[in-house]
């Protein structure tokens, strides 16, 4: 999978200037002399950062710097290491269109798998010297009078003519607000920082959330726990994994003959393209994946009383649709207690229930997801008028195409509000994105523009395009989701085929936005 672009190109609008990124080696010191120029920088080296700083490269971009705040790339497949983490996304879908892997051994890849993907292709493609691993990003703030980014790191200062955040909407962990946590004795973790050197075996163990991570780990550490207490909000609706081992003889063939996994690749795209159909099209048609719901947990679950506290109460697919084999049965398990009982106190070594009971305990889990609609970064990221991104998204998310925010030059988003799926891979989201950021700097380029601005009347018209398109998908059908913000609008999904997105994001609309060149000219559209 190696990168055939010849180092000698001069890349998309040429270099910024300054001390390049390219070369290995100190990055510069915070502030004045120290401070080095690239013509783009990438946050964060999970999917979209090494998709985005890949796609750059093939395009001749050589003067670009991914800043990373662990010690190695991976984003989201990095973190979440915990006992049976994997992807609910088939795994020939679940991979860059332009980097196959035959060698996946099961058709859902688990967590290390796709870990071990993305450092073969980060390394392959050549990504990795572009990498500045410790770097955490402090600020960020555009600077109008340079048209440049000014960006502080935990350990040195950059400026870059091109900002891209692919921070990802699944890197920061969500925790609860519990009276008296901060008394606890025991050990606390989030799912996404498991910690591996706790051993669970013998303990007393409490799981707050029943989501995504939840429902992995859960059946992972249940026979090796004495008791597992699981405080359940709301239950989800499961369907069954149709997951199997892929035979060394199957990948083999995928190897050898490459049109095969397109083929294989294809028809998972296409299967799961029709799910929107009753997502968001017919919604009456979610009446038969309910069904295939509720047989599975029937099946599963023989004790009527269990199975009641498990039995969701909203229309399926309003909250993530999530698939097991192995979850429910776990729960029916002697050491288990399924909790539905608010929380209303943690002492020093119990959980205090609505109900009044306590509950002894040696090891709280938190499986409360992510902070997807209120993300720390956003507060790091200051636009032309010094506003901090969090500000301008005081009432609500949004972002033109999920990619441009008014206000922000030269910043670009990957996965931004409502570009989620809730129905197929995130990959191929992702793919339209790089295509229309590739783009935007080539045009930039050509018409010799400095700095780019989306309209505001553009971003606000095409959010509320979303808005309506939403409004009537089974994601609107009235649950509470970690898809609506904190104003009940759902800013992370989009809300029709994918192939729609992509058709829009194929070609850079320099129409839709405010274009500037070095003599702080408009450049007319």
């Amino acid at each position: 999978m190696p990168s055939t672009i010849d180092s000698s190109d001069t890349g998309i609008g040429g270099g910024g200037g300054g001390a390049r990124a390219d070369a290995p080696g100190d990055p510069g010191q915070p502030g004045g002399a120290g401070t080095t120029h690239v013509r783009v920088a990438i946050i964060g080296t999970g999917f979209a950062g090494i998709g985005m700083a890949i796609k750059l490269l093939e395009a001749g971009e050589r003067d670009l710097v991914l800043l990373e705040r662990a010690d190695q790339v991976g984003g989201t497949w990095r973190d979440n290491s915990y006992p049976g983490c994997q992807c609910d996304v088939p795994s020939h879908l679940y991979s860059f269109s332009f980097a196959p892997n035959p060698r996946w051994s099961r058709s859902f890849a688990p967590q290390q798998e796709i870990q071990d993907y993305l450092v073969r292709c980060a390394t392959d493609f050549g990504v990795l010297p572009h990498c500045r691993f410790g770097h955490e990003v402090i600020d960020a703030r555009w600077d109008d009078a340079a048209q440049q980014w000014h960006i502080t790191t935990s350990q040195a200062s950059f400026t870059a003519d091109i900002l891209i955040s692919g921070h990802g909407p699944l890197s920061e962990p969500a925790y609860p607000t519990i009276a008296g946590l901060e008394r606890f004795q025991g050990t606390t973790f989030h799912s996404a920082t498991w910690d591996h050197d706790h051993d669970l075996a013998g303990e007393r163990v409490a799981v707050i959330g029943t989501g995504a991570s939840a429902i992995q780990f859960v059946p992972a550490i249940q026979p090796t726990v004495g008791h597992l207490d699981l405080f359940q909000r709301t239950p989800p609706w499961i369907v069954p994994r149709v997951d199997r081992a892929i035979s060394r003889r199957t990948q083999h063939l995928l190897e050898r003959f490459p049109s095969l996994q397109r083929i294989a690749r294809g028809s998972i795209y296409w299967t799961r393209e029709l799910l929107i159909v009753a997502m968001a099209k017919r919604t009456s048609l979610m009446r038969f994946p309910e069904k295939v719901a509720h047989e599975h947990l029937e099946s599963q679950v023989p004790d009527p009383g269990l199975r009641a506290k498990l039995t969701p109460t909203y229309a399926i697919g309003c909250k993530r649709i999530l698939l097991s084999n192995d979850y429910y049965p776990a729960l029916s398990q002697p050491n288990v207690d399924v909790v539905t009982e608010g929380i209303t106190e943690v002492r020093e070594h119990s959980i205090i229930t609505a109900g009044g009971s306590e509950r002894e305990v040696d090891t709280i889990i938190y499986g409360t997801g992510f902070r997807v609609t209120d993300h720390p970064i956003a507060q790091r990221l200051r636009g032309a008028d010094g506003r901090s991104l969090a500000e301008h998204w005081a009432a609500s998310l949004g972002a033109y195409l999920g990619s441009t925010v008014a206000g922000f030059p030269n910043f670009f988003m990957i996965v931004g509000p409502n570009t989620g799926l809730g129905h197929t891979s995130m990959v191929v989201m992702m793919e339209a994105q790089f295509a229309y950021i590739l783009d935007a700097l080539d045009t930039m380029a050509r018409r010799g523009v400095t700095s780019i601005d989306v309209r505001p009347q553009v971003q606000q018209a095409y959010s509320n395009e979303m808005q309506t398109a939403l409004a009537d998908t089974v994601w609107g059908s009235g649950c509470a989701s970690w898809y609506l913000d904190k104003e009940g609008r759902n800013t992370t999904l989009w809300p029709t085929f994918t192939f729609s997105f992509k058709k829009r994001t194929s070609h850079f609309d320099p129409a839709s936005y405010t274009m500037l060149t070095r003599r702080s000219q408009t450049v007319r559209t």
